[in-house]
């Protein structure tokens, strides 16, 4: 099912993260978010993969790079250190993000970045900015929930999520702090390590979603390490939501086409 619905001014970021869960749960699936490093192999690229893949992504997870990217893989590594070399910046990635909604993009986007980059932006200005330039929400991988209140309230004024993390050896503890903030989603690491495409899935990953299920009724998008069509049907057995990066970056290196490679791989697993 292609995601041609039109956005509306009137719902918020959060709003609109629910309504793209809800539809996927509708037509009996479970979404899928592919996750693309902006600027990577160059801004006009990307923005040509992005828009290519659209159609069939419930929710697009785009990459603000970062020189320090701790919990990405060698290939989200490679991506975003191209892209920080071409120059891309956060302010570009916002200038990249209204470009594709001008394309007709309307996929809810979470916007990927480490929390340096938008403390120096400033919260309030960095959630004002980003709600203008069309995003639904933030993913922040080095910031703690302990530490995350002052993002929470600058997303939480403009409507937007502020995405939290857990693991399979997350505590109970950790798992009750999570669930009882969480907005949008809650992302589920699939394995303990980075991000990066793994020939299977983690041996407890069932009882790890169930785990996290028994707390929440939020939306649980598991990714990190899924690379095949197999494994994101499995997962989608599981989970709400499906998050793949790494291996679409990989079809992206190997292929002369790359915005064509894009859209086959991502349409694969949407299939």
């Amino acid at each position: 099912m292609s995601n041609t619905h039109t956005p509306t001014d009137t719902q918020t970021g959060q709003e609109r993260i629910a309504a793209a869960f809800a539809a996927a749960r509708a037509r009996g699936t479970a979404a899928l978010m592919p996750y693309y490093t902006l600027g990577y192999p160059d801004r006009a690229t990307s923005l040509d993969i992005v828009a290519a893949i659209a159609a069939d992504s419930d929710l697009l997870e785009l990459g603000v790079p970062f020189s320090d990217p701790l919990a990405d893989g060698p290939t989200i590594q490679h991506s975003t250190q191209v892209s920080l070399e071409g120059g891309t910046t956060l302010a570009g990635c916002l200038d990249m993000l209204r470009e594709l909604r001008r394309r007709g993009v309307a996929a809810p986007v979470l916007l990927f970045g480490y929390v340096n980059p938008f403390l120096a932006y400033g919260l309030p200005a960095l959630a004002r900015d980003a709600r203008a330039a069309g995003a639904q929400g933030f993913i922040v991988p080095d910031l703690p929930p302990e530490e995350a209140a002052d993002f929470e309230a600058a997303a939480e004024a403009e409507g937007l999520a502020l995405i939290h993390f857990l693991a399979p050896t997350s505590s109970a503890h950790r798992i009750e702090a999570v669930t009882s903030r969480a907005r949008g989603f809650i992302y589920l690491v699939s394995v303990a390590g980075v991000t990066g495409a793994r020939a299977g899935l983690h041996a407890d990953l069932a009882g790890f979603i169930g785990r996290v299920r028994a707390r929440t009724q939020t939306p649980l998008a598991v990714g990190f390490g899924i690379s095949t069509p197999e494994q994101a049907a499995t997962v989608g057995r599981l989970a709400d939501g499906v998050i793949v990066g790494s291996a679409l970056i990989n079809a992206v290196d190997a292929a002369d086409d790359k915005p064509a490679a894009a859209a086959r791989f991502v349409h694969s697993l949407k299939n």
